[in-house]
């Protein structure tokens, strides 16, 4: 599904694959990221978009474990959720685990302009869940000059509602300023 609840129906072959390795009882809420990448692990938009490479969805949050409710857990706890439920699963599966980086964002935010990714996702580590956009708690910091972005908002159009997304806040910071701090 979507962030606005719309299926993806195009990718509904890595769904099933997800939820075959799962293996849950009761509904399960993951957010992440579907992503192709390449042979070094690098995303690779382009894959995506033409469908030439096999998606894999790149999971960070936990918010529904067997019908329970995660979203008021604190972000650490949430993760410590979904690292445990991800142990679970094959090495060759098709959901990957994306770990969090703590207290050197500005460092990793150059490290991924310098590897020409699409950006990061700032959230409070102790934070809960928050789908009001005027109460969020995450920001997504954009690679100005992340060299696929020509083609994602075309994409996903036909898969998401005009309106900006609750919770979802775009700061975009070119990766010279945030050198240069």
């Amino acid at each position: 599904m979507s962030r606005n609840g719309h299926p993806f129906t195009s990718f509904a072959d890595l769904g099933d694959s997800i939820a075959a390795d799962l293996n849950v009882k009761g509904k399960t809420v993951i957010d992440g990221e579907i992503a192709c990448v390449d042979r070094r692990g690098r995303p690779q938009f382009k894959d995506l978009l033409f469908r030439r490479g096999t998606p894999c969805f790149f999971a960070f949050d936990l918010l529904l474990l067997s019908g329970e409710d995660c979203r008021t857990e604190r972000l650490i706890d949430r993760k410590q959720g979904l690292r445990r439920l991800l142990n679970l699963v094959p090495a060759s599966s098709r959901l990957k685990y994306v770990d969090h980086v703590d207290d050197a964002g500005t460092a990793l935010f150059q490290r991924v302009c310098q590897l020409d990714l699409e950006g990061i996702v700032a959230k409070h580590k102790f934070g809960p869940y928050v789908t009001e956009r005027e109460n969020s708690t995450w920001f997504k910091i954009l690679n100005r000059g992340y060299s696929q972005k020509q083609g994602r908002e075309e994409l996903f159009e036909r898969d998401r509602h005009k309106e900006p997304v609750p919770g979802w806040h775009s700061c975009v910071i070119a990766c010279a300023e945030s050198k240069a701090s």
